[in-house]
């Protein structure tokens, strides 16, 4: 810990006697008003208040006596931060009471712990922050913080205590002697002497990870925090221990620093607020093929927060950089998987492939087995191309908030390399440290950034807890972009602070309960997804019965290649339905499905009828049929897959399975029976007919808005599909 710092000044306690009910109400409650703290200041120090210091006297380091309605860890913490910012601890709470003095608090005990916690963040993290992260110091002090917010108070140690020996409990585990987690679901990571210290300290949990992330985004980012701390206590029972903890941190700036001294791509100027997140292709790394038609050249990779960077090997030294500009929010690029091999055979699924550039970009990553690094690479450079979307899409103009928002995405590509280097053995999934990444694939994840980046133009500096504030402790270096004045007054835990922090936490428990809704749902799909193509092509032929290839010539006039031979289709089309009358018959149909969507929920069949039964019985071999199968085109496959899934969707909305989707549908098939019962069916119709076609022209595209298909999307997905259960009548 570094020398403390001295205050400018005392700042004088308010006075007055107290009432002793407050006193006992805050005490047994742990809720209560400015007096009510100021009684039991009182009572502790013999009867009376501390006296306001006298005016320009230096503030001592009182006040250490523990307080009965703050818990050991508490205490602990209190005496920490006084003794960090070199004031009492009857200072520091005099000073925390300024600004509750108009209204009593909830959770007094908790938000003083966060108010001197504060302060002390402010002075810790001031400078050397990689110096206080090796030596163990901020790691000790932020973990006994976040100790102190779960467990504030005596009575929340033994609530927290007791939640975890139930989690015990149902999992029919034994709880130690000395255990607050499950002692034998040890991190894979830790060393051979990890495991007997894990046993000997108390952890933290979720909460309490998310509230320091929220507050100081070092070992996390607030907005994806959760599911950061999910990703790094998988193995033991969702507790932080403090060597995971402190080994994280320890990761973290030792991958900064790796990062920092990576030599730049030869030929390649950087810009000054451009920086390395990712190299291979090196002498200590793995390696990197570049494919080009028939011929591979091995080369070093380097992904920048701008741009990605392929150098091909030479005799001595690399040749001039290729340069895949990824920061031009204009350009589209697709990027997509790809099977690479020698002399361009495609044997082995470990390439990406850029098939928007003019000069095609063909990258292969050998391993053994799986296809982790291709997938790791293909996961970070679509997190750069998010970041610059996300940037343009919401017209983030300022160089502080630009800066801001790199810093988060650096930050949380250095927490995806510290982890995947502390668990080795069983990676964490990249999105889970991506904040981009992450959001872009959870259903409703666009209005959680839509409420990031409102936060961020609320933002007119950088203070000492923003993530650019984060990344300059850690580098030791002054960008330009970072010389802008830092809010010396400012404070964290100011209602300005807290009501945009609520409202982005708000969204983003939505996200999480609609993923595990979607999660559900696609449980079923999942494991059908698994299955070869056999079997996927016997499942489709059993739902659906054989129809002829319309659907590339409907395409094909509804997409405006001939627009002679469009017009002309749409016509006719129009000409047949002005004098045609079928809107009673198709409303009679509509309410017949209703019907039987009733039928069904009332007679549960649903549950009745739990799947279908697919008949695989063939005249071919099994080996016959395996050929067969590997003749097909795995675009075609995939299109296989994806209408039974369209189709079993249905089967669960007909039968009732999820009912919140069921009676969503009849909602909006009643609904629609009205209309085109009350509407001329044949307006209905040109309407819909003349939209359906209007809508793939060029203005139309330009115009629309792809939010509202994303929704339709979303909620497509949370529909639970039947499953499907594939059997042999001869073996019955």
């Amino acid at each position: 810990m570094h020398a403390p710092m001295q205050r400018e000044g005392p700042r004088t306690q308010p006075d007055g006697p107290l009432h002793a009910d407050a006193l006992a109400h805050c005490a047994a409650m742990d809720m209560g008003t400015v007096d009510s703290q100021r009684k039991m200041q009182a009572a502790e120090t013999g009867g009376a208040a501390p006296p306001a210091p006298a005016p320009g006297s230096k503030p001592g380091r009182g006040g250490r006596g523990g307080r009965k309605h703050l818990s050991s860890i508490a205490n602990h913490v209190l005496h920490q931060c006084s003794q960090t910012l070199d004031r009492s601890v009857n200072d520091l709470i005099a000073d925390f009471e300024l600004g509750l003095k108009t209204a009593a608090v909830d959770s007094y005990s908790r938000r003083l712990v966060e108010f001197c916690s504060l302060q002390a963040l402010q002075i810790i993290t001031s400078h050397d922050l990689g110096d206080k992260i090796n030596e163990g110091s901020l790691s000790r002090f932020t973990f006994d913080m976040m100790l102190a917010w779960e467990t504030p108070t005596p009575s929340d140690h033994h609530i927290t205590m007791e939640s975890i020996a139930k989690e015990r409990e149902d999992r029919k585990e034994p709880l130690g002697a000395n255990e607050a987690v499950m002692g034998d679901e040890t991190s894979l990571f830790y060393s051979d002497i990890m495991p007997l210290l894990v046993n000997e300290e108390p952890t933290i949990g979720e909460d309490a990870y998310v509230w320091f992330g929220s507050i100081f985004p070092l070992a996390c980012d607030v907005v994806n925090a959760r599911f950061t701390f999910e990703a790094l206590t998988a193995t033991t029972a969702k507790r932080l221990h403090y060597p995971a903890y402190d080994r994280f941190l320890k990761e973290m700036d030792k991958s900064f620093k790796f990062l920092q001294k990576l030599p730049t791509p030869t030929g390649i100027e950087f810009a000054e607020d451009e920086f390395i997140l990712h190299m291979e292709g090196t002498a200590g790394t793995q390696r990197v093929v570049r494919h080009v038609g028939t011929t591979s050249w091995p080369g070093r990779l380097t992904l920048t927060n701008k741009a990605l960077y392929f150098e091909a090997s030479g005799n001595i030294s690399y040749e001039s950089a290729f340069k895949v500009d990824l920061s031009d929010a204009e350009v589209e690029h697709q990027i997509n998987t790809v099977s690479t091999g020698p002399f361009g055979v495609p044997l082995f699924d470990k390439g990406i492939v850029f098939e928007s550039l003019p000069e095609s970009l063909v990258l292969e990553f050998p391993e053994m087995t799986s296809s982790t690094r291709r997938d790791m690479w293909l996961t970070l450079i679509r997190e750069v191309l998010f970041i610059h979307r996300f940037i343009s899409m919401y017209n983030i103009e300022s160089p502080i908030h630009k800066w801001e928002v790199h810093s988060r995405i650096i930050l949380g590509v250095i927490r995806l390399h510290a982890a995947r280097e502390m668990l080795r053995m069983s990676p964490p999934l990249p999105s889970s440290f991506l904040i981009f990444s992450l959001y872009d694939d959870l259903p409703k994840g666009d209005f959680v950034l839509e409420q990031l980046a409102s936060n961020l133009k609320e933002t007119s500096t950088i203070t000492r807890l923003s993530a650019s504030y984060v990344f300059k402790g850690l580098s030791k270096s002054y960008l330009t972009l970072l010389s802008a004045e830092i809010a010396k007054d400012h404070e964290p835990d100011s209602s300005s602070h807290e009501q945009p922090l609520a409202s982005l936490e708000n969204r983003i428990d939505q996200v999480k309960d609609e993923a595990r809704e979607v999660t559900a749902a696609n449980a079923a799909v999942d494991g059908m997804k698994e299955e070869g193509i056999t079997d996927s092509i016997l499942v489709l032929v059993g739902l659906v019965s054989p129809i002829s290839k319309l659907r590339p010539v409907v395409q094909r006039i509804t997409s405006w290649e001939r627009p002679l031979v469009t017009v002309g289709v749409l016509a006719v089309i129009l000409l047949i339905i002005y004098n045609e009358w079928i809107g009673y018959m198709l409303a009679a149909s509509l309410m017949l499905a209703v019907g039987v969507m009733v039928w069904a929920r009332e007679r549960k069949i649903g549950k009745i009828c739990s799947e279908v039964t697919i008949d695989t019985s063939s005249d071919k071999t099994t080996m016959e049929s395996i050929v067969e199968a590997q003749q097909s085109l795995k675009k075609v496959h995939e299109y296989i897959k994806t209408a039974n899934v369209v189709i079993l969707r249905l089967w669960s909305i007909a039968l009732a399975k999820s009912p919140k989707h069921t009676e969503t549908m009849i909602w909006m098939l009643t609904g629609i029976a009205v209309a085109l019962a009350v509407i001329p069916f044949k307006y209905v119709l040109i309407g819909l007919t003349v939209g359906g076609f209007i809508a793939n022209t060029k203005i139309m595209k330009a115009v629309s808005n792809p939010q509202g298909g994303r929704r339709w999307r979303e909620w497509w997905e949370s529909i639970p599909a039947v499953p499907v259960r594939t059997v042999d009548k001869s073996e019955l």
